[in-house]
């Protein structure tokens, strides 16, 4: 294809069929930088439409992105080889992340990584079709499939775009029906055959775009599914007042609870610790008739190494005194501390810093913000914390049967909004009839959902109506849910008996990974955003708060014992399976765990022994890739002197006769590349004399009628190819330059 107008024309169309894949991108997700993303397009196929060497197009691509990841992530000078030392740091640790297929911990700089490569890829097989295959209805279909799929499950609106890919799309065929028109009956093309072939085709593209805009259509025959998308998001992180289906995992807004949500496995931290635990975020002690707020805010200070000042076990509990040391996933990004209950001291913590007072805890809600001497927020990367737990009597916690309902605190933990539905107090006061205490009470809550029909569920998860109150809508008529169904039903059921409550967020105890190479009494353990969870505290005046497990299939392994004489306990454990679990594994056998651990060492352990390699010796690393590709350059630049070698050597062990045909059209191709390009219509024959002419021999010819010969009756005498391997090989020796 020559570069003129026309197959112009047919670059620029095809760059805007392209850019449809990218408009939805910016307007469904947070891609920023876009007109980056589309001006490496615009270079791309310019270069492609230029017919630049292969070697130079990649050369100028990647110094593109090189130079834009740096404009992006990076604030030292361009030609500051820092930067590119963490960028490779960066890569060598995220091929490691999607060995592992960890794909939601993928750092943003590999993203954008991956992003231009696809760009490229998909450039260059545009380009093969253009001028190879001389069809593109593939893509076309392709990228109709992907607007469309996208304007009907998404908010994108793909109206317009629809009718930009069909007009740039149809223009592209019928230019390249053209082209093939032409190279199948060898016809000499005239600039008046090209205006005759798109005049009729511009028509045909106008009034079909017209026609189809303007014709009456039918109306769809299932409702829109993006409203029912966005009225059923699922449980997801939300900050502020944004909205939009995410994925689980801990969140600061709770005000409006209800929906679906989706799973995620990413990880969030590991903890070494004598055992399971679960770990607190914060709590939340406003019911809202649609789910929690914090009622107040009070900041109070505290150092590394300080008593952290939470309500504190009371001293006529008996604990067990433990100490956990936590290692925080980087991809977490908020600056909250997780902690066990029963919390005592944060020894140490990273990034470290001994001139400040470091943490802030809001006595409200106890989230615990970590802060450097300026009171920036800091995401902390490790620590290690002192804690106790509980181990309570059950004699202990049954003597609560009332509290001063004037006392402010009273008040706070049992408030209830107005207007909540009057069944759900006479739901709480018959499961628990013939209960005297406030323990036996709330038991007898927790142990109701169990027994009574709930479902587990995180599909099918109603959204409460205007109307609606959440707890009610799930305790009378789906009874079908998560965790955050569960704890605020038990909960505001609690409340309206007179039984101070809180509800609280984190994360439960996450999976064993492996027992500790240094304390063989000590376990690993990993936490993923699937082990997001909630749960209720209940208020003993004599005993503090005290935690309660209703959601159907989880246990947090509370200590009580139950016969104050002989000393044994037992622990709040559900014998009732789910319906549907949710998506965090159950604690499993611990040898099986450990099989299993041991199976992804080696490759898990060879791996970081390379990174680690890499980190070390990247400077002899990086010496070594320039060395390679200055050599690599140095041999394309003199391919012209050992290709023919290798051509010769490849051929010299073949013995069949049949090699002939593929031996010719290999000698054909290095013609080409030597600069002796055969002539469009030009015949073998004429080429052959002309190659005879120009080397003042007859050894082309001689072979052409012997490939002829071939390739029209499928066969040659027995010994050709070594008969004439002499004469090919002395045309491929004569052009090397």
């Amino acid at each position: 294809m020559k570069r003129n107008f026309p197959s112009f024309l047919l670059y620029t169309l095809s760059f805007f069929l392209m850019w449809e894949w990218l408009r939805p991108v910016e307007q469904l997700t947070k891609t920023d930088n876009m007109e980056t993303f589309i001006f490496f397009l615009l270079i791309a196929f310019a270069l492609s439409f230029f017919g630049l060497k292969r070697i130079w197009q990649a050369l100028i691509k990647l110094l593109f992105i090189l130079f834009s990841i740096h404009h992006f992530y990076f604030i030292e000078s361009f030609f500051h080889l820092s930067w590119l030392k963490s960028f490779i740091a960066d890569m060598a640790n995220n091929l490691g992340l999607l060995s592992g297929r960890q794909w939601n911990d993928l750092s943003n700089e590999f993203r954008t990584l991956l992003l231009f490569i696809l760009l490229w890829l998909m450039v260059y097989l545009i380009d093969y079709w253009l001028l190879h295959r001389q069809r593109i209805f593939l893509f076309l279909f392709m990228t109709l499939v992907y607007i469309t799929v996208l304007d009907t499950f998404t908010p994108y609106n793909a109206k317009a775009a629809i009718v930009r890919t069909v007009v740039a799309g149809f223009a592209v065929m019928g230019m390249l029906t053209f082209y093939r028109f032409i190279q199948k009956e060898k016809v000499t093309v005239e600039p008046q055959f090209i205006r005759k072939w798109m005049a009729p085709l511009m028509v045909m593209i106008a009034v079909s775009v017209v026609v189809g805009m303007t014709a009456p259509k039918a109306a769809p025959i299932w409702p829109d599914p993006v409203p029912y998308f966005s009225a059923n998001n699922p449980k997801v992180e939300q900050e502020g007042n944004g909205v939009g289906p995410q994925r689980i995992g801990y969140g600061t807004n709770d005000g409006a609870l209800g929906g679906p949500f989706i799973a995620d496995g990413s990880p969030v931290f590991k903890y070494e610790a004598d055992g399971k635990n679960y770990w607190k975020m914060e709590t939340k002690d406003a019911y809202t008739g649609k789910g929690w707020n914090a009622s107040g805010s009070t900041s109070n200070f505290f150092g590394q190494g300080d008593l952290v000042p939470v309500y504190s076990i009371p001293d006529t509990v008996e604990t067990i005194k433990e100490t956990a040391l936590v290692s925080i996933n980087q991809q977490y990004r908020y600056h909250f501390i997780m902690y066990p209950a029963g919390i005592q001291k944060i020894l140490s913590i990273e990034p470290s810093d001994s001139n400040r007072t470091p943490f802030v805890i809001d006595t409200f809600n106890e989230r615990i913000g970590f802060y450097n001497k300026n009171h920036e927020t800091v995401v902390p990367q490790g620590f290690s914390v002192d804690f106790k737990i509980p181990k309570y009597k059950a004699n202990d916690l049954k003597q609560t049967t009332s509290m001063d309902p004037s006392n402010t605190f009273y008040q706070r933990y049992t408030l209830l909004p107005e207007g909540l539905p009057p069944r759900i107090k006479d739901l709480a006061v018959e499961i628990t009839a013939g209960k005297l205490n406030w323990f036996d009470k709330a038991q007898a809550v927790e142990s109701y959902f169990s027994n009574a029909g709930f479902t587990y569920d995180q599909k099918n998860v109603a959204v409460p109506g205007t109307n609606d109150d959440y707890v009610d809508q799930f305790l009378f008529e789906t009874k079908r849910g998560y965790c955050d169904n569960f704890s605020t039903s038990m909960a505001v059921m609690l409340r309206t008996l007179g039984i101070p409550t809180r509800w609280v967020k984190g994360y439960t105890g996450g999976d064993f990974l492996e027992y500790s190479a240094d304390d063989s009494t000590k376990q690993y353990y990993e936490v993923t955003n699937n082990n997001a969870h909630s749960w209720v505290e209940v208020f003993f005046p004599n005993q503090g708060w005290v935690p309660f497990e209703p959601t159907k299939g989880f246990s947090n392994g509370l200590i009580i014992n139950y016969d104050a004489t002989d000393g044994t306990s037992t622990t709040n454990q559900q014998t009732t399976p789910p319906t549907v679990k949710k998506p965090q594994k159950e604690e499993r056998d611990e040898s099986e765990d450990v099989k299993k651990a041991d199976k992804s060492f080696d490759l898990e352990s060879i791996w970081l022994k390379a990174t680690s390699l890499m980190k070390k010796n990247w400077k002899s690393v990086t010496l070594i890739f320039v060395f390679l590709t200055v050599m690599a350059a140095i041999l394309y630049r003199i391919r012209g002197k050992w290709i023919p070698y290798g051509i010769v050597l490849l051929y010299k062990f073949k013995k069949k006769d049949e090699s002939m045909g593929a031996a010719y059209l290999v000698l054909l191709n290095q013609l080409d590349r030597y600069g002796i390009k055969r002539k469009e219509n030009q015949t073998l024959r004429n080429y052959a004399r002309y190659i005879d002419t120009f080397f003042s021999t007859r050894e082309m010819s001689r072979l052409t009628t012997l490939y002829e010969q071939y390739m029209y009756q499928q066969n040659l005498p027995k010994g050709t190819w070594k008969g004439s391997r002499k004469l090919w090989e002395n045309l491929i020796k004569r052009t090397i330059t």
